[in-house]
């Protein structure tokens, strides 16, 4: 499913209309009917409703919606903000034929009537401004909105929560709307993944309302990677195979007071399907965890006070992957380290203190010709690129797209709604996973999980994203089960994958 910013929509409707030929007044209908589907079944026919409509396409589908509404007998108020002589166009066509039905509508005015009604509301329908924003929030729209924010109704807006700019961000000292959900038109915008924005859009549900694939052919290729994408790259093991059939990996990390770190993302990594996996440590802390895990090799590598010293025992090219950073430290013998692993011709995993050490090796970096994979959080981004981790927030798809891609790397900037991103600078985003992930050892599990996947998939975008996609799930399964999001441990997050795996293989088995 794409992602679009409000640029590659209005495009959409232009080539949809102009190109394809269907005009906007059916676009509208069937924008406003699919809304209606889409909230039927989740309005009862005893709520109070109103439905809140601006002067353009946002409006118009809010008056195509409150006529089915009306028709299907439930309680709504029509309520239109703006003069009745500024509501044009296509809008203006579904005005006349709402009211040709004889069908009421109340007139905004001073807002002195809508202030006296608000109360009495159990659902507000926010059709004002949607995609048609530009600059600060204007009167009387500002107005209303302050006073929708403020009443006790489940708010729900359509395509983009008012006061919102469809790419991100608003303007100006008043909040946007503050919606229980949003039902999106055709693709989820840009702005609905950005922070703080994703907080005003509630539960976010998409609505296909018809418009043609071939209509997003400019589009940037941005999508949400979904349980289907999981299910079609999944790939089970052959009764042909053996342990070197899913990869042999490396795991470098642990440190003096973080040597469990490394073992929790070999134990993810075997949890999720790999074949062999060797762990390398500071000898000084080799005895600490090779007890922990009987089914890893480990191998003790020089060290200096608890760390890396810089020197590398083996061959490095001897593996299918090799995950470095989990609890590896910041001393100089650990960047000696980094600096050796990027000079391999094996997939390469960097996160955590690995990450900290890349600022300093970026010529190397670059230099890389295998997959290398980058797995920061908005801080390790922030210090990567020298942007404030609140422009990392707001600008996620932009500065991952452009590390991507000069860098040449595959980017998995972690958070809410995950980007992974290609070196072509395609981006993908996770939709699983809750704040049970937010807690130590989570990316260690990930960076694991991520090390696994890489080695057993067909490509490297698909492995990255299915890791993603099941480190979320195990999170979502263990806390619409027996745990809270206050209580989960990545050890649990460990323990589920195999529950995760087994559902989806079963489903494709079926």
């Amino acid at each position: 499913m794409r992602i679009v910013s409000g640029e590659e929509m209005y495009e959409a409707d232009r080539f949809t209309m102009e190109e394809i030929g269907l005009s906007g007044v059916l676009l509208m209908e069937n924008a406003g009917k699919a809304l209606f589907e889409a909230m039927k079944g989740r309005i009862h026919k005893n709520e109070r409703i109103a439905v809140l409509i601006g002067s353009g396409n946002n409006g118009g589908d809010g008056f195509v919606l409150a006529r089915y509404l009306k028709e299907s007998g439930y309680n709504v108020d029509v309520w239109v903000i703006p003069q009745q002589s500024n509501v044009k166009g296509d809008a203006g066509t579904h005005f006349g034929i709402y009211t040709s039905l004889s069908y009421e509508w109340n007139a905004y005015k001073d807002g002195e009537a809508f202030q006296q009604n608000l109360a009495k509301y159990t659902v507000i329908v926010d059709c004002l401004l949607g995609l048609g924003i530009s600059g600060v929030i204007r009167s009387p729209y500002d107005e209303v909105v302050q006073k929708v924010n403020q009443s006790s109704a489940t708010v729900i807006s359509v395509d983009v929560p008012s006061g919102l700019h469809a790419n991100g961000g608003f303007e100006g000292d008043n909040q946007p709307i503050n919606a229980d959900r949003t039902f999106t038109l055709q693709c989820p915008k840009l702005g609905a993944f950005l922070y703080p924005d994703a907080d005003y859009y509630g539960e976010l549900e998409v609505i296909d309302i018809g418009l043609p694939r071939n209509a997003f052919s400019k589009a940037l290729h941005k999508k949400l990677w979904l349980e289907p994408d999981v299910m079609r790259t999944l790939i089970d093991r052959t009764s042909s195979s053996h342990k070197g059939s899913h990869g042999k990996g490396l795991v470098i990390g642990g440190s003096r007071g973080m040597a469990g770190a490394p073992v929790m993302s070999t134990k993810a990594a075997y949890r999720s399907g790999a074949g062999l996996i060797q762990v390398a440590v500071p000898d000084n802390i080799l005895s600490l965890v090779t007890s922990t895990m009987l089914e890893a090799m480990f191998q003790g590598w020089s060290s200096d006070n608890g760390h890396f010293s810089g020197d590398v025992s083996g061959d490095l090219s001897e593996f299918d992957g090799i995950a470095i950073g989990p609890g590896l430290g910041r001393e100089v013998g650990c960047s000696k380290v980094v600096k050796a692993t990027l000079a391999t011709k094996v997939p390469l995993v960097l996160d955590a203190d690995a990450l900290y050490h890349l600022s300093e090796l970026k010529d190397e970096l670059k230099a890389r010709k295998s997959p290398t994979i980058l797995t920061p959080h908005p801080g390790e981004m922030a210090r990567l690129t020298g942007f404030s981790i609140q422009d990392i927030q707001s600008r996620r798809f932009e500065i991952s797209r452009s590390f991507a891609r000069e860098y040449g790397v595959y980017l998995v900037l972690k958070g809410p709604y995950t980007v992974v991103t290609t070196p072509d600078g395609s981006q993908f985003v996770n939709t699983t996973g809750n704040p049970a992930l937010a807690k130590g050892g989570s990316g260690d599990v990930l960076t694991g999980m991520i090390l696994a996947f890489v080695m057993h998939s067909q490509s490297i975008q698909e492995g990255i994203s299915n890791a993603v996609f099941v480190h979320g799930k195990a999170a979502d399964t263990l806390v619409q089960t027996a745990h809270s999001t206050l209580d989960v441990l990545a050890t649990d997050v460990i323990a589920t994958i195999p529950a995760v795996l087994h559902s989806f293989l079963e489903q494709n088995h079926g």
